[in-house]
């Protein structure tokens, strides 16, 4: 008997096709990692860079059709594998070892970012599905958690493109920013690493401000940072069944809506992956965490392939038309979130 679950995600008998498209979201995702080194690109990151590259390169030369079935697969099914592959950074046995109260702040602020943006998203009448990705965006880790939210709300390629360039850029901006304050702010390094890692979106941009303010500042910021991801799978869990309510709610919304969503199994691929590398791995090996390093790599370089195909689908005229609103609602809840987890701290 065939198990769902395979039936409807097994890779694909490789075909031409598949191939072509495939070559070509890695080709944008190399070049988009080699870009990302770059003086004064190094703080917008790989995925930001790849997602922006082939946004261009769809503008200005388009894609082959022999090509799409390719860029699908990167843009879906490598997408799934790239979020179970990324629980190996949630480790497990660290959050437990720091002790409920930061499990408590991070919850505290996840359940604060996603009210904000969404109030303020519809307060300014932005794409309800384009606030609900930003929101979980900014309330957990960035363009992560849009890939994982993304599939839930059944939203386009364009959109989920759309949401990790926009948390990527605001991202960047704000921890910028936090490493230019850092000398000003009167704060030790345990408290600030903490401040930059329940209030930044990136694990890459945690790391980038909190580098600086030195290693207690970075292992309290990835702590925190860490904490926040722990928390993808019961959002995401939410937003399903916020959904499935809604469709109840709307006897009269067309066929599509009444389609069931389907479960997101590469959830629990994400707390198997977690489970592993927080406590199969080190029994297993004697340095652990170079392999999750290596595997990291991976994850960052099947993300890169995600983020390609997604670009490919972006329409540049229309991105810079619907940037707006979401813009807006997204920067003043980060503002919001900044400076009432400052105040917090203090």
């Amino acid at each position: 008997m065939s198990i769902p679950f395979f039936r409807r995600h097994a890779f694909p008998a490789p075909s031409p096709s598949l191939g072509t498209g495939i070559a070509l979201t890695l080709t944008l995702a190399l070049a988009g990692w080699g870009i990302s080194l770059l003086p004064g690109l190094t703080k917008l990151g790989p995925l930001a860079c790849t997602l922006l590259l082939a946004a261009v390169y769809r503008h200005r030369f388009g894609y082959p059709s022999t090509a799409s079935e390719g860029v699908r697969f990167s843009s879906g099914t490598l997408l799934r594998l790239a979020i179970v592959l990324f629980g190996l950074r949630l480790n497990i046995a660290q959050l437990l070892e720091a002790g409920l109260p930061l499990l408590l702040r991070s919850g505290a602020t996840v359940l604060f970012s996603l009210a904000a943006v969404m109030a303020l998203g519809r307060l300014l009448r932005a794409d309800r599905k384009l606030i609900v990705l930003l929101a979980a965006g900014t309330a957990i880790c960035g363009a992560a958690a849009i890939a994982a939210v993304a599939p839930l709300l059944r939203s386009r390629d364009d959109d989920t493109a759309f949401s990790a360039g926009l948390i990527a850029l605001i991202g960047t901006v704000f921890a910028a920013f936090y490493t230019l304050a850092l000398p000003l702010l009167p704060l030790d390094p345990a408290v600030y690493g903490a401040w930059s890692g329940l209030t930044l979106h990136e694990i890459a941009h945690v790391a980038m401000a909190a580098a600086p303010a030195g290693s207690e500042a970075l292992a309290e910021g990835l702590l925190a940072k860490l904490c926040r991801v722990a928390l993808l799978v019961p959002v995401c869990l939410g937003i399903l069944a916020l959904g499935k309510l809604r469709r109840r709610r709307a006897p009269d919304s067309s066929p599509a809506e009444r389609t069931p969503f389907p479960f997101p199994w590469f959830l629990l691929g994400f707390i198997a992956a977690s489970l592993f590398g927080s406590y199969a791995l080190p029994a297993l090996v004697a340095h652990p965490a170079e392999i999750t390093e290596e595997l990291a790599g991976i994850t960052t370089l099947l993300l890169g392939m995600a983020m390609a195909g997604l670009g490919l689908n972006v329409n540049l005229r229309e991105f810079r038309s619907r940037a707006g609103r979401p813009f807006a609602a997204m920067l003043i809840a980060s503002v919001l979130l900044s400076a009432l987890t400052y105040v917090s701290l203090m």
